[in-house]
């Protein structure tokens, strides 16, 4: 499972003009989930981005997650995340999660954020969207599971 996250002043996702999700100051995180991710994966990794340290402290030290600064979380399925780029110039999903597996997970992982006491926003899963942001930095993070980071 990966999740790219990108701290954000704001983030919102829309699916034909119209927006479904938005948050303010927060987290947007791109979720990819691989054949092999399980619910052990899914509340490691909520923890993990619920936790990460990529908010500035009042020394300008990314000190703080978003659950210290209460931010919110914009979660956004992103099947291309489960790629594999290494051979070719065109990418493999064979490792990407089958949709009726995928969308449990995804559903799991945002509800796992919520229990941790975040607000969480969503896109729709498998839906073509359209993601605005305002990347706060940049500051941009790859974290996965699986023993891969």
């Amino acid at each position: 499972m990966k999740a790219l996250i990108q701290r954000v002043s704001q983030a919102s996702v829309s699916i034909n003009g119209q927006q479904v999700g938005a948050i303010g100051q927060g987290l947007l995180v791109l979720l990819g989930i691989e054949r092999d991710d399980t619910a052990q994966d899914v509340t490691k990794l909520a923890h993990k981005v619920a936790g990460y340290r990529v908010f500035s402290d009042s020394d300008d030290k990314m000190n703080l997650s978003v659950q210290d600064i209460q931010g919110g979380v914009l979660v956004v399925s992103q099947f291309t995340l489960a790629a594999d780029t290494n051979s070719g110039r065109r990418p493999s999903f064979s490792s990407a999660a089958m949709p009726d597996q995928a969308e449990p997970l995804y559903r799991s992982f945002v509800a796992a954020l919520q229990q941790l006491g975040l607000t969480t926003a969503t896109g729709e899963f498998g839906a073509d969207m359209a993601v605005s942001l305002v990347n706060d930095g940049p500051v941009t993070f790859m974290l996965q599971t699986n023993n891969k980071g």
